[in-house]
């Protein structure tokens, strides 16, 4: 039987090959960091989502090699049979009060808690109403809910108060988007679509994966950006980009979602519990992005440095104020060919091109982070102009 689907299998990865989407891993050698070692190379890195830099930072390093003296490497159990820990606990009290909501509960990754919400909280008798451009953890976890699915133009407001009137006859109501849209960099509309959600009577979720830790003033996200913590239902996000840059999600809301979320939440009974290190690791990282604003203004600094340098060197950017910046060339080979160029010029980025962004919009997505210095932004800088010169 296996001859038969392995001529199925080569013929898919023969497709893929084909078209040029075939994702290569380069393997990095030491901590993630702003400068590290690929293929034996050393390059600067400008691809990922360390936004604060404390993936490799002492001071969660060190929490992390002291839980394992205190806590063990694992758990071996779910939450609800012996795997909670009372840091468990503690980081999900930490988490609802930065926040600003009534609780929260822990998943092994956000993908998890995405795909644990949805299935659980709406029927076959509600209606998801959902940006278009939504994570695929999003999209995945929608699919697993029996309720009705409708799919509103990325941020088109009015096609999206359109979803609700065509959705009227529903229980429940639910907008679902994402805080930041990560191909573009976009935030997205949320006091409109709250404003929205009030007029039909709708909750609204918020996945702020790209946000937490570092957009808001006290970085806890678009929301607080948007000055609407207070009109959001339910949050989910990460510890794995700015928290740290680890493992683990959660979703935060109000008491009785996350009440029924433990009892009847597939990802969240099923799993192992968060491995206690990655737990007080975040508990770490909470505290830094809560005693201190620096990190989030030397992010901000390096952003907008980029896209004033960017911009003078006469780069096509998407517009926007977050440290997502993506530098559009259109043409899908032509951007695979910048990219392989700069890593030449000593610069990790990554070309991105149909079908993950809509055809005739390729574009290299530069992150920034506050782990990078001045020198280090007019670097990559340098290295667009000169991957732009040697392609010509």
């Amino acid at each position: 039987m296996y001859t038969t689907f392995k001529d199925h299998v080569a013929a898919e990865l023969a497709g893929i090959e084909e078209a040029g989407l075939t994702k290569h891993e380069r393997g990095i050698r030491g901590p993630q960091s702003a400068e590290i070692t690929a293929d034996g190379t050393e390059v600067l890195n400008f691809c990922a989502n360390n936004y604060l830099g404390l993936a490799d930072d002492p001071r969660i390093v060190d929490a992390a090699k002291s839980a394992l003296d205190e806590w063990g490497y694992g758990m071996a159990s779910v939450r609800f049979i012996c795997g909670t820990q009372e840091q468990h606990l503690e980081l999900e009290r930490r988490l609802s009060a930065f926040l600003g909501t009534d609780d929260a509960i822990l998943y092994s990754s956000c993908f998890d808690a995405n795909g644990g919400v949805f299935e659980t909280l709406f029927g076959a008798e509600d209606a998801i109403i959902s940006d278009e451009l939504n994570h695929a953890s999003i999209i995945d976890g929608i699919r697993l809910s029996k309720a009705r699915r409708f799919r509103y133009r990325n941020s088109d407001m009015a096609d999206l108060e359109q979803q609700l009137k065509d959705a009227a006859d529903a229980r429940f109501r639910v907008i679902v988007t994402d805080g930041v849209f990560s191909m573009d960099g976009y935030i997205a509309k949320l006091p409109e679509i709250c404003d929205l959600a009030e007029k039909y009577d709708a909750l609204v979720f918020v996945d702020d994966s790209h946000a937490v830790g570092f957009i808001g003033e006290n970085g806890r996200g678009t929301p607080e950006l948007c000055g609407v913590s207070d009109r959001v239902d339910i949050y989910t996000g990460t510890f794995g980009k700015a928290l740290g840059g680890a493992s683990g999600g959660y979703v935060a809301s109000h008491r009785d979602i996350v009440a029924l979320l433990r009892q009847r939440s597939r990802p969240y009974l099923f799993s192992n519990t968060l491995a206690p290190a990655i737990v007080a690791g975040t508990l770490t990282a909470l505290d830094l992005v809560e005693g201190s604003a620096d990190l989030r203004a030397r992010l901000r600094e390096n952003a907008e440095l980029f896209r004033r340098r960017m911009t003078e060197e006469g780069f096509d950017l998407q517009p926007g104020e977050h440290p997502i910046v993506p530098v559009m060339f259109g043409d899908a080979a032509l951007t695979a060919r910048i990219a392989k160029a700069m890593q030449a010029h000593g610069v990790y980025v990554t070309a991105f091109s149909f079908p993950v962004v809509p055809r005739g919009l390729a574009r290299i997505r530069v992150q920034l982070s506050a782990a990078h210095t001045s020198e280090q932004v007019e670097r990559c800088v340098a290295a667009f102009v000169a991957a732009r010169a040697a392609v010509d």
